[in-house]
């Protein structure tokens, strides 16, 4: 991926190494962001040993492009899943987010971890398009779980004084890479082992335990978490029940003490959301985040990062130069909780996905959970994010999120993208129709051309190009790929499949190109 986030100047572990001979453990974790170090951290703490292995760098997934918000409030409104799940379920998930990040604010206090971690306000607040009421029903179910929450008028952003504002005290915010960076030394120093650069293949349950297989090693334990942020282990069961997004965000220098340090967001549709990130010599950063849309279906980054400065520069006048621009993938379920517990039709292996845009909370409830799963047979809140639960109120939901597959596999009776090859410029991606069969072509800025099949290797879904991050996105499932075919974000595990035109013609259509 070619954006760069706020956090990834962090090597999260620097001693891992690619898994090169077979290992035995109690527990493997599959996924090293912050749901599989804090998976591994609770584990270690049971005194269970552990091996934590993923495809990329440790801790160089989504999470290195989260916004960090800290809050338990649910991310779609706690009035909208109130009437989805009922008031008991509600409660529980609150509770569940809350005690997340009193974990966080455990962990790096008692570990010494030095990662900006604060308590602070959080300020929900009226959309210049929106009514009153999402404030009133807000404050009716916030209050009808027993959070604390308080009403007023105006927020501390230009233009935003006579809005309808809700206070949220203790929230949170902290450094999310720095914060793990020091989990994982904690892990290290308790015995788990980091294996970067090794994609898992295969997971099997195999009699009392399981076998996690990678290209060139396999790994035997009593159990496997998969914390690969959409799972490995599915193809239907839980992927139907979440879509995935993409969310777009970027950090402005500002002075230091320029704005109130807090947590912002609004209630407009798509809502935008605020914070500030201490810095250095006089300088703090403001991360501005929101434009979300589903993943796949709009390709126009540069249009949404100019609405996201309009917008942020608009209510926050101080606000100096962009320092970074990212994007990031976020998983919405259909009811609004992640999907956490043992996998639907397992025994041994357990899931931890579906962060519905509170990726840090759910990352590390999902620790606490699987944990106590894994260590003590309950938890809980296992049936606030059970991965087999059926929700039937949330039906319109699960239609909707679902006619995207439909929409998107009549799309390979469509003509493609470009006619010929000789339509790509250099850095461009588009699909080409070759026969009955479809392309994912890419011409490098060299001219060299990389063409693939157009066809996800999860279920097959027609991928979509994202000229922002560079890289062939699925709308069904959210799997990822680079530019050369392989994957960079689950649940696919296999690369594209090369093309067949590999080439004459292509190749000396590459040596036009290069000679123009």
């Amino acid at each position: 991926m070619t954006s760069r986030s706020l956090w990834m100047d962090i090597d999260v572990a620097p001693d891992s190494r690619p898994l090169d001979a077979d290992q035995r453990c109690d527990v493997v974790v599959i996924g090293s962001g912050i749901a599989g170090l804090s998976t591994a951290h609770e584990l270690a703490k049971h005194n269970l040993s552990v091996i934590v292995v993923d495809r990329g760098r440790i801790c160089s997934g989504m999470t290195a492009r989260t916004t960090a918000h800290l809050s338990p409030l649910c991310d779609d409104f706690v009035g909208e899943m109130k009437k989805l799940r009922g008031l008991g379920l509600t409660k529980g998930f609150y509770q569940s987010q809350a005690e997340a990040i009193a974990r966080i604010e455990e962990i790096q206090k008692t570990e010494g971890i030095d990662c900006d971690f604060r308590r602070l306000d959080g300020y929900l607040f009226q959309g210049p398009r929106q009514s009153a009421e999402k404030i009133d029903e807000e404050l009716d179910a916030a209050r009808s779980i027993g959070m604390p929450v308080d009403r007023l008028v105006g927020v501390s952003l230009e233009g935003c004084a006579d809005r309808q504002t809700l206070r949220y005290p203790d929230q949170a915010a902290f450094h999310p890479l720095r914060y793990l960076a020091g989990v994982a030394r904690v892990c290290a120093n308790k015995g788990t082992k980091f294996f970067s650069e090794s994609a898992v293949q295969e997971v099997v349950e195999d009699g009392g335990g399981v076998k996690v297989k990678t290209s060139r090693a396999v790994i035997t334990a009593n159990a496997a978490v998969i914390a690969t942020n959409s799972p490995i282990v599915d193809r239907y069961a839980l992927h139907t029940k979440m879509a995935p997004y993409r969310t777009y965000a970027m950090a402005f220098s500002i002075p230091a003490g320029a704005l109130p340090d807090a947590l912002y967001w609004d209630t407009e549709d798509p809502y935008h959301y605020v914070r500030l990130q201490p810095g250095s010599r006089g300088k703090d950063y403001v991360i501005v985040g929101g434009e979300d849309h589903k993943t796949g279906e709009a390709d126009d980054a540069e249009k949404r990062f100019s609405r996201l400065e309009d917008w942020a520069r608009e209510l926050i006048p101080t606000l100096q130069n962009i320092t970074h621009r990212w994007s990031g993938q976020v998983l919405e379920t259909i009811d609004y909780a992640g999907f956490i517990g043992r996998n639907p039709g397992s025994k041994h292996v357990y899931v931890a996905t579906g962060d519905s845009g509170q990726g840090m909370t759910h990352g590390v409830a999902s620790a606490l959970i699987n944990a106590d799963l894994i260590t003590h047979g309950k938890s809980t809140w296992a049936a606030v994010y059970a991965p087999d639960r059926k929700p039937v109120a949330a039906i319109g939901n699960y239609l909707r999120e679902n006619a995207t597959a439909l929409k998107n596999f009549a799309e390979y009776v469509t003509p493609g993208e470009i006619a010929s090859l000789d339509e790509l410029q250099a850095g461009q991606g588009a699909i080409l129709r070759q026969g009955l069969k479809k392309i994912a072509a890419y011409r490098e800025p060299s001219g060299a051309l990389q063409l693939y099949s157009a066809a996800c290797t999860h279920v097959g879904c027609q991928l979509h190009f994202n000229s922002f991050e560079h890289t062939w996105d699925c709308p069904c499932h959210g799997s990822i790929f680079d530019v050369d075919g392989q994957p960079l974000n689950a649940p696919a595990i296999s690369p594209l499949q090369a093309a067949d035109e590999s080439t004459p013609e292509a190749k000396e259509r590459t040596r036009s190109f290069e000679h123009s």
